[in-house]
C-alpha cells in the first residue's frame, strides 16, 4: 500500500499534510490493526514515521521528500504534535514514536512472524534480537547485517532478505539513509513490512538509555537526547526544532500543505 493507496483508503480525513508530506491521523490501537491486516494479507507497504528531524530533511532534500511520498506516514513526536494543532486545530490522536510503537505492534502480533533485522552494529542488532525475542515469544527474530556496509556488499545482503523474506523488515540506518535504501532496494519479493525503525535496535540493546517515564509522559524525550549527547544532538533539536515550527507557521500563512 503506498501513499496514494493509503489516501483512497482512508480518505483525506484521516491524513494531516505537514510540510506536504502526508501523516495518518489514526489511534494506536487502530495503527497495530491495521499494519496487522497488512502483514496477514501480504501487501507489501513501506512504513516510516514523521517527526521535526524528517521533516526539516524532506524541505531540503527533494531525493527524500519524494521517496516518502511511497511510505505510510506515522506520527512521531511532539513537534508534528504541535504543527498538527496548528494548521488543523487538533494534534494526532496518538503519539505513534517507533521506538514505542513498533515493540508494540510485534507483541500485539499473535500470529508468528519472521522478522528481519537490517542496521544499527552487529552487537546492538543482536542485543536487540534477544530482547525482542523476551518481549514477543511467537516470532522469529533474525539479524541479516549490520548498518557498516560498503555498496558492494548491497547485492549480497539484498539477496539474503529475499532468500529470508521476512514478514517484517526493521532497518535502522537513520534518516533519511534508512528510507531511501529501503526505497531503492526493498519491493515485494524482499518482505510484506519494511519498517524505517532509527535508533531503535540502539534503544533496545540498552546502548542508549531511554529518557525515564516522567519524562516521556511530559513529551521531554528530545531533551533527554539532547542532554545526554548534545554534542550530536544538539543542531537536531536547538536549531532544527525552531526551524520546524517556522517553516509550519509559514505553511499555516500560505494555507497549503506544499513543503516551503
Amino acid at each position: 500500500m503506498n501513499m496514494h493507496a493509503t489516501r483512497k483508503a482512508f480518505g483525506s480525513d484521516t491524513l494531516k499534510t505537514i510540510l506536504g508530506i502526508p501523516v495518518l491521523a489514526i489511534r494506536w490501537d487502530d495503527a497495530i490493526a491495521l499494519l496487522t491486516r497488512l502483514v496477514a494479507e501480504r501487501r507489501f507497504t513501506k512504513v516510516s514515521f514523521l517527526n521535526a528531524h524528517n521533516a526539516n530533511i524532506a524541505c531540503t532534500d527533494p531525493v527524500f521528500a519524494e521517496a516518502l511520498d511511497d511510505f505510510l506516514i506515522l506520527p512521531d513526536g511532539i513537534g508534528v504534535d504541535m504543527a498538527a494543532k496548528l494548521l488543523y486545530g487538533a494534534p494526532f490522536p496518538d503519539n505513534l514514536n517507533g521506538t514505542d510503537f513498533v515493540p508494540a505492534f510485534l507483541q500485539a502480533s499473535s500470529r508468528p512472524l519472521t522478522v528481519g533485522l537490517l542496521g544499527a552494529t552487529r552487537v546492538n542488532a543482536e542485543a536487540a534480537s534477544v530482547k525482542l525475542a523476551a518481549l514477543a515469544v511467537q516470532h522469529r527474530f533474525v539479524v541479516i547485517h549490520d548498518g557498516y556496509f560498503s555498496a558492494a556488499e548491497e547485492p549480497t545482503i539484498v539477496d539474503r532478505i529475499a532468500a529470508l523474506r521476512p514478514d517484517v523488515l526493521l532497518v535502522a540506518m537513520g534518516v533519511p539513509r534508512q528510507e531511501l535504501w529501503i526505497a531503492r532496494h526493498i519491493d515485494a519479493r524482499h518482505c510484506t513490512l519494511p519498517i524505517a525503525v532509527g535508533a531503535l535496535l540502539d534503544f533496545l540493546s540498552g546502548t542508549v538509555p531511554r529518557a525515564p517515564p516522567w519524562m516521556r509522559r511530559l513529551r521531554l524525550e528530545w531533551l533527554f537526547r539532547l542532554l545526554i549527547e548534545p554534542g550530536r544532538l544538539w543542531r537536531r533539536y536547538v536549531v532544527g526544532n525552531p526551524l520546524f515550527l517556522w517553516r509550519v507557521a509559514r505553511q499555516k500563512l500560505s494555507g497549503a500543505g506544499a513543503r516551503p
